[in-house]
């Protein structure tokens, strides 16, 4: 018979689940694994609420197990390393991102490209290489092999930061892996959410030009003003590349039409449904549409000391534990400037 989640592994763990597609999330005990050679135990202090939480607690994408522990974006401080670690110590701030395993043989993990390895495991809602489930960081403690862990730097304040192990190496991997990172370059972000406004921030940490390309006038200010955007609307053919966030469906014609020939337009938001790509404005302009999906774990490194070298932060909204029903229903309407994180360390108390 099938352990339950709470007696699964040696060490008990609570946390925020679940149960079925209502999304509704409530107390929960479950147990980690014990700490093996290779990994790093940490005290969970922040977890920042991504879309994709949202998505996975009510099964939108149809990829859901229950119960589910949301979240990927955990920050924290180590409390135990096994005996094979060698870039960690107990003490050390760290974050785990969107993933916690992969094959680690085939091309992609060869060339630090993890996350598009076709054995990649999710850090929530994935059977692990144990045959377990994983669980996210909606919780007090996590567990993960050295390989997927990050250091995070001195000077990010950990609330903060804790977005940018999804939102910022979301868009940080296509700006680079697409070269829009050179200075003088004109690159426009579409959405200004949750990863759009981390966009903007890695953009201009890069010296490019950056028009914010939205539907809401109103953000207008708070783009060229707070955000440090060049500009609110573009004319036509005039971008190097689009990065764009919006996770809603949306035409993509107005879009390439912005680009300059040989532009790119790379997709990093995920629409619940198709959208209609029309082909003849990419053959005359011999243009791009792309995808990017988070990025490496050395990549992942990269990022973060980036944002540590130019003061990146998210704009976060900090919130209790119990307070995440209220968060996700407020998410599912984009009120939120422009990220939830929950502060596990002081909220999450245990039943």
């Amino acid at each position: 018979m099938a352990k339950s989640a709470e007696q699964e592994h040696p060490t008990k763990a609570f946390g925020w689940a679940a149960t079925d597609t209502s999304g509704v999330l409530s107390p929960f005990k479950f147990s980690r694994r014990e700490t093996g050679e290779k990994d790093v135990r940490f005290k969970v202090l922040y977890c920042g609420i991504c879309h994709s939480d949202l998505h996975m607690a009510k099964n939108d994408w149809g990829t859901s197990t229950y119960p589910i522990v949301p979240g990927h974006e955990i920050v924290g401080i180590v409390t135990e390393v096994g005996s094979k670690v060698g870039k960690f110590k107990v003490g050390d701030r760290v974050g785990v991102g969107c993933m916690v395993g992969a094959c680690h043989s085939c091309d992609s993990c060869d060339n630090d490209l993890e996350n598009y390895c076709p054995k990649m495991v999710f850090t929530y809602s994935a059977p692990y290489h144990d045959g377990t489930t994983t669980y996210g960081g909606y919780s007090d403690v996590m567990v993960a092999e050295e390989r997927y862990v990050v250091r995070i730097p001195d000077n990010l304040p950990l609330d903060a930061g804790a977005p940018l192990l999804c939102a910022g190496i979301t868009v940080y991997s296509p700006l680079q892996h697409f070269g829009l990172t050179k200075p003088g370059m004109h690159i426009g972000v579409v959405g200004l959410g949750g990863l759009g406004h981390v966009a903007v921030k890695f953009a201009k940490g890069f010296g490019v030009k950056v028009t914010v390309i939205s539907t809401s006038p109103s953000k207008k200010k708070e783009a060229i003003e707070h955000l440090g955007a060049d500009y609110f609307l573009a004319a036509m053919g005039t971008m190097d590349g689009i990065i764009d966030t919006v996770s809603s469906v949306h035409p993509l014609l107005p879009l390439i039409g912005l680009l300059k020939s040989q532009g790119k337009l790379v997709m990093v938001g995920a629409p619940n449904r198709p959208l209609e790509l029309p082909v003849f404005p990419l053959i005359m302009g011999r243009k791009v549409v792309a995808g990017s999906c988070i990025g490496g774990m050395k990549e992942t490194q990269e990022m973060i000391d980036f944002a540590g070298k130019h003061n990146i932060t998210a704009d976060v909204e900090v919130i209790p534990m119990d307070y995440v029903n209220t968060a996700m229903e407020r998410l599912e309407k984009a009120d939120v400037r422009y990220r939830f994180v929950i502060d596990i360390g002081n909220t999450l108390k245990s039943a």
